[in-house]
C-alpha cells in the first residue's frame, strides 16, 4: 500500500479497511485479519493498526470480541458510508465547490459529466 505523506497512516488503513467493507471483499460478522497480520502486510506499525481499528470501533464499523479477534458488525456498510458521507460533506465537498466555482463549471456540464461518469463505470453490467 501506497501512503500519502499529507495524511495520518492510521486513516489510510481505516479507508483501506472501509474500502474492502464496501467492496464486499469483507463481508457482514468476517473476521478482520489480527493487528499484527495487517500491519505486517502493509508494512506499519502495530500500534498503527490498533489505532485504526480502535477508531473503526468507536464508529461501530467493527467490533472486538476479546481473544477470538476483531469482527466487521453487522451494519459496518451502513456506517461506513455514513461516515464517508459525513466526511465528504464536510471536507471535500467545499473544496469541490470552490473549484467549480474558480473554474467557472456550470451545473449543466457537471451533470451531464456525472452522468457519462455512472453510465462508464456501473451501468456496464445493466442492458
Amino acid at each position: 500500500m501506497e501512503f500519502n505523506a499529507n495524511k495520518a497512516i492510521y486513516l489510510q488503513i481505516a479507508e483501506y479497511v472501509c474500502d474492502h467493507i464496501l467492496m464486499e471483499t469483507w463481508k457482514t460478522n468476517d473476521k478482520l485479519p489480527s493487528v499484527r497480520e495487517l500491519a505486517v502486510q502493509l508494512e506499519v506499525n502495530p500500534n498503527t493498526v490498533m489505532r485504526t481499528y480502535d477508531m473503526l470501533q468507536q464508529k461501530e464499523i467493527i467490533t472486538n470480541k476479546r481473544g477470538i479477534g476483531f469482527f466487521l458488525t453487522a451494519d459496518s456498510v451502513r456506517n461506513v458510508k455514513s461516515h464517508r458521507k459525513t466526511v465528504f460533506l464536510e471536507e471535500d465537498l467545499p473544496l469541490f465547490f470552490r473549484n467549480i466555482y474558480l473554474l467557472e463549471i456550470g451545473l449543466t456540464e457537471l451533470e451531464q459529466r456525472y452522468r457519462q461518469f455512472v453510465e462508464q463505470n456501473f451501468n456496464q453490467n445493466e442492458s
